[in-house]
């Protein structure tokens, strides 16, 4: 495929001003033999679909709120079908209408991470991803939108974006703040040499006195079971483990199963943090998938790392409020050593 990958963003005020940028974006593609997607709201469709008449029929249109669900899913997802239609020699085209309404703000950060990352991930698939942004949205993220999207559409128009910063900066920005400290009844174990059955079973334990879904605790243990291992080959002393039950990120989040992985050592600064998604022609390179996977598996996941050492939190979303959080408890004999 010699077409070159492209991101652009759409700002837009009023239905003139976003159709005139997304129709010719996607007539272009249809003409090309592309295969196109749509990624937005009712609202857009409808419009879409009017300005567009019959050619509307040859386009998928998939629906914001599903489509959005997890962004180290959705980047997977989406890449996956970048470089498949590259390797038939056709080009994935996608006007993708980010669901910024309702995200909670780490939601939002990690998204707004996603953009970014997404200008390294993409690199030779030859794809073309548009992102409309509304005048509406609140004015951060219409600021992260000029910063994670190299060119802006003004009407057919495709101009360099001065706004833009380098993915890795960005993404280094995400994680300026400190992490705020385990609560008071956080669950804390000391692992001295750890054995990965009995700690497996020690965060089931603790895991199965919350609501966090069967499923998902699966999850849960295959991605604590690849942090620790890490910690313990790639870290330094102390390694601990603690867990805990968020009511809410914020008093407009959702409640949250939290479990950290800390120790003393420093991740370099090129260590990557998991955040760009193994191509195809490495899927059977050994270790590659590490954090990657995690991220797959965890609804968020947060790394810090400096002087004073590392720590990796993973949060899995919880269903339903929580009345009290869960307190904590000692382990049994051999447990975490």
């Amino acid at each position: 495929m010699s077409a070159t990958f492209t991101h652009r963003v759409l700002p837009y005020d009023g239905v003139d001003e976003f159709l005139a940028g997304a129709v010719p974006f996607l007539g272009e593609g249809l003409a090309a033999g592309d295969r196109v997607q749509v990624v937005c709201g009712l609202g857009l469709e409808v419009l879409l679909r009017d300005a567009l008449g019959d050619d509307a029929g040859a386009i998928r249109f998939s629906d914001a709120a599903r489509w959005y669900a997890h962004p180290s899913r959705t980047l997977a997802d989406c890449l996956s079908d970048a470089e498949e239609l590259d390797g038939e020699g056709r080009r994935l085209r996608l006007l993708g209408e980010p669901v910024w309404a309702r995200r909670r703000p780490l939601e939002v950060l990690e998204w707004q991470r996603v953009e970014a990352i997404l200008n390294i991930a993409f690199r030779g698939t030859g794809a073309a991803i548009m992102c409309p942004y509304a005048a509406t949205l609140p004015p951060g993220v219409v600021a992260a939108g000029r910063r994670t999207h190299p060119e802006t559409v003004r009407g057919a128009r495709a101009v360099p974006n001065p706004g833009y910063i380098d993915p890795g900066a960005f993404s280094a920005r995400c994680d300026r703040e400190p992490l705020p400290p385990p609560p008071a009844h956080a669950d804390e174990l000391k692992i001295d040499r750890p054995d990965l059955y009995w700690l497996r079973a020690y965060v089931a334990e603790y895991a199965r006195r919350t609501p966090l879904p069967d499923e998902d605790l699966q999850r849960l243990l295959v991605a604590v079971t690849e942090v620790v291992t890490n910690a313990e080959r790639h870290g330094a002393p102390p390694l601990m483990l603690r867990m805990w039950t968020d009511a809410a990120e914020d008093a407009r989040g959702d409640p949250a199963f939290v479990c950290e992985v800390s120790d003393g050592g420093r991740w370099s600064a090129g260590a990557g943090f998991g955040l760009v998604p193994p191509r195809r022609s490495e899927a059977g390179a050994c270790g590659r998938f590490g954090l990657w996977a995690v991220r797959l598996l965890c609804s968020l996941v947060q790394i810090r790392t400096g002087p004073a050492g590392t720590v990796v939190r993973l949060r899995l979303t919880l269903p339903g409020p929580l009345s009290d959080p869960v307190p904590g408890f000692r382990p049994g004999p051999g447990d975490g050593g």
